[in-house]
């Protein structure tokens, strides 16, 4: 049997570490080794016993969470998963662990909320798993554990948002569009792919998994940093060269066409291969509207969600590239697209924007 994921939650709030103990503890594949209030307890605790990962709450009495992260990467690296209320102030806090070197990002359970706790839960102990099999400096993780993602939950495809593509969607056009899948990691990824492209560069659609809200703040941050126009989709906005949008969290994006432009479709909906928005759904979406009009990158992250629709873009006619392992921080969703067959191309993350350009000279 594989070993268990050892977590330690620090948080100051009893009802939250008691929640968050407790959800976790559902899975099979996850120990709570212990909690602590605040990072002075948690280091003592780090000192007995390493854990696997850590769900590590903003603002603490003590030692807020940021300082205590950064204290973390520099001495012992452990991946750790942020763990914030809703809030945009929050936000902003958290793309800050994000550069410290966190792996993501989780929000605080919603005592009572059920519903919430539905679909939630399950993404807090997604993520955990993910940021199990995150690739950290000067540290050679433990053995490798299972990487499938295992629960009761129905496992949806991108069926339940569109159809799958017909065919080939139009023949090539003078202008391409770029369509981006990210996970754990992506953050960074992300940014470091985007200040390298010029202003001109081709109209692009992403979808990085993130909680709703944070994805306002990771564009805004983003849009500070590169010459090309980034900002959180909205329904209807086009897609246009020099301009980058971000699907919101908790909404599924999907790319549309009239005549020969195109805009996006900012649309509810369940959870495809358990997560909203979807990379499978963009990018079932980009072959049905765009075909070899696009092309299709996707970068570090746990599971396999966009593997399934990269194969529907190649098949469609578009030119598909995956990150690779040596510069994913978790290798999961670039290897399980590589295996289905729907990857072109294998670049290192610092290739991918000169990928882009690239293709771009040839519409």
């Amino acid at each position: 049997m594989p070993k268990k994921i050892r977590v330690l939650i620090i948080d100051d709030s009893a009802s939250v570490r008691q929640t968050l103990a407790a959800l976790l503890s559902e899975d099979p594949e996850i120990e709570v080794m212990g909690v602590a209030n605040d990072p002075f307890m948690a280091a003592r605790r780090i000192q007995e016993e390493v854990p696997d990962v850590i769900t590590l709450d903003v603002e603490m009495p003590r030692m807020d969470g940021i300082t205590f992260l950064r204290k973390l990467m520099s001495q012992r690296p452990i991946p750790v998963v942020m763990c914030s209320s809703l809030t945009e102030a929050g936000s902003e806090t958290l793309l800050q662990a994000l550069e410290a070197g966190a792996v993501d990002i989780i929000l605080k359970p919603r005592i009572g909320a059920a519903d919430y706790l539905a679909d939630e839960a399950m993404r807090i102990r997604e993520v955990v798993k993910s940021a199990s099999h995150a690739r950290m400096p000067n540290v050679r993780r433990a053995e490798a554990r299972s990487a499938s993602a295992s629960g009761p939950t129905k496992k949806l495809t991108a069926d339940a948002m569109l159809p799958p593509p017909t065919g080939r969607a139009m023949a090539k056009t003078t202008e391409m569009v770029v369509c981006v899948g990210a996970s754990t990691g992506g953050t960074e990824a992300l940014r470091q792919m985007l200040e390298a492209l010029p202003a001109n560069a081709p109209g692009m659609v992403i979808v990085q998994h993130m909680p709703e809200r944070f994805t306002a703040a990771f564009a805004k941050r983003l849009n500070s940093l590169c010459e090309v126009e980034v900002k959180e989709a909205a329904d209807g906005d086009p897609v246009l060269r020099g301009h980058v949008l971000i699907a919101p969290g908790d909404n599924h994006m999907m790319l549309e066409r009239q005549g020969a432009r195109y805009h996006v479709a900012v649309k509810t909906g369940p959870l495809v291969s358990r997560h909203r928005p979807s990379v499978d759904v963009l990018f079932r979406s980009v072959a049905r509207a765009a075909g070899s009009n696009a092309m299709g990158i996707i970068m570090t992250g746990m599971g396999d969600d966009g593997a399934r629709g990269m194969f529907e873009m190649k098949q469609a006619g578009a030119y598909t590239v995956a990150q690779d392992e040596a510069t994913s921080v978790v290798f999961g969703m670039p290897k399980e697209a590589i295996a289905r067959g729907g990857v072109d191309r294998v670049v290192p993350l610092e290739q991918i924007a000169r990928e882009i350009l690239m293709a771009q000279q040839k519409f």
